[in-house]
């Protein structure tokens, strides 16, 4: 019996990079789980590699911006696995770029993905959650929703809100059994940190050697994210709610 046996999941942004990782770590540990992804065709490809290796899951094609997308996710999760116990609201991108080089459309995409995102899956899962006598969210912040970063303006601006209203979340639906975490992964080897060296105009590996440079002197990984996220939607975590969980090999520190 795994950490989440008979529960029931959702990860949004699911078919890569931590929120692969976070589909693969909950499916090992017993849950059901809908990867929620835009890229359908990866989705799948990895619901069916876990259904092979007898876990459960199944894709659901959502553009996180977008209520219908996100209601039918959570309708998916409710029709096919019988209800829903975890949110993990993991979708995000980035913009490196400041104020002046950032475009109107770009800062309202950020926006988009990485906030109005956790409010949309939030506002169809919560009384899905509350009817069952409660669950666990996981919103994804980051270092930078803490503290500023040089040439990401809109992404410092999209998670230091995630952060904020994690805590807002957590204090209106407590009462509810629900409880709202925010976790807040380093530089991580993701698609997206590779892409932020295209957007930087960087060498990839000279761009993720660089990112290493930390206490732990080393770059994280998906899965070491992806286990700090089961620690907060797990019972171990009983009793932690409105909290922010840092990892990212002391580099904060």
């Amino acid at each position: 019996m795994g950490a989440l046996a008979g529960k029931r999941a959702i990860v949004t942004g699911g078919a890569s990079g931590i929120g692969r990782a976070a589909v693969e770590l909950f499916a090992a540990e017993g849950a059901a789980v809908v990867i929620a992804d835009v890229n359908v065709a990866a989705a799948t490809f990895l619901a069916e590699a876990i259904t092979r290796a007898g876990g459960r899951a199944m894709a659901v094609e959502c553009d996180v911006t977008r209520s219908a997308d996100c209601r039918r996710a959570v309708e998916a999760a409710v029709g096919s696995f019988g209800g829903l116990d975890i949110l993990f609201n993991n979708a995000g991108i980035i913009c490196r770029a400041d104020v002046v080089e950032t475009t109107e459309e770009e800062w309202a995409h950020v926006m988009a993905v990485n906030v109005t995102s956790v409010f949309l899956m939030s506002k169809h899962a919560i009384p899905v959650l509350a009817r069952a006598g409660g669950g666990a969210i996981v919103n994804a912040g980051s270092g930078w929703g803490l503290r500023g970063g040089e040439r990401a303006s809109s992404y410092c601006a999209s998670k230091g809100a995630v952060v904020n209203l994690t805590r807002a979340m957590a204090i209106d639906h407590g009462p509810q059994g629900i409880r709202v975490n925010c976790i807040c992964p380093g530089d991580t080897d993701t698609p997206m940190l590779r892409e932020e060296a295209r957007q930087l105009g960087q060498p990839e590996e000279a761009f993720l050697a660089a990112s290493a440079d930390r206490p732990l002197a080393r770059i994280g990984t998906p899965a070491d994210i992806a286990r700090g996220v089961l620690y907060l939607v797990s019972d171990a975590a009983a009793w932690v709610t409105g909290t922010t969980l840092v990892v990212d090999g002391g580099g904060l520190a």
